[in-house]
């Protein structure tokens, strides 16, 4: 058994990217909203001010999770954490939280100053890495985190 990677998603790779698209379809069961399509356009790398890029865990040669990150259009110096998954087989064993931190750790290798925004259910993941509450932010059992740094 190989050991578990975690790297940017090579988005010149289209096995790699249709992986990844079957993942996410998956994970989200809204296909009116997280349709093939629309996390396809969606994972494509972004460079610049208004950016897009994905991280994977591999292991075995397979993609097994993967997550997001972006920055925010409608303010500045702001990055959001979106598109999470981990494969319900790989659930259970820190890949979330690996990839949790290869995202975090990009975002402040390359940016000098922001703040981290995140929407989930489950805070204490979030907080145990420095996010807080926005208060009165909860729909439907989410919380809208923040992460200043």
């Amino acid at each position: 058994m190989s050991k578990l990677r975690i790297e940017t998603l090579d988005t010149s790779s289209q096995a790699l990217v249709e992986a990844a698209v079957t993942l996410l379809v998956n994970a989200f069961a809204k296909p009116d909203y997280y349709g093939p399509q629309r996390l396809h356009d969606e994972i494509q790398t972004l460079t610049g001010l208004f950016y897009r890029q994905f991280f994977v865990a591999q292991k075995d040669g397979k993609i097994i999770g993967i997550g997001g990150v972006k920055g925010a259009e409608w303010a500045s110096r702001t990055h959001l954490l979106y598109l999470s998954a981990v494969a319900p087989e790989h659930r259970g064993q820190g890949i979330g939280r690996a990839l949790l931190k290869a995202r975090l750790d990009w975002i402040e290798d390359n940016f000098p100053a922001g703040r981290i925004l995140v929407s989930s259910a489950k805070a204490k993941r979030f907080r145990d890495l420095g996010f807080t509450l926005i208060p009165k932010s909860g729909v439907d059992g989410r919380f809208l985190m923040i992460r200043r740094f």
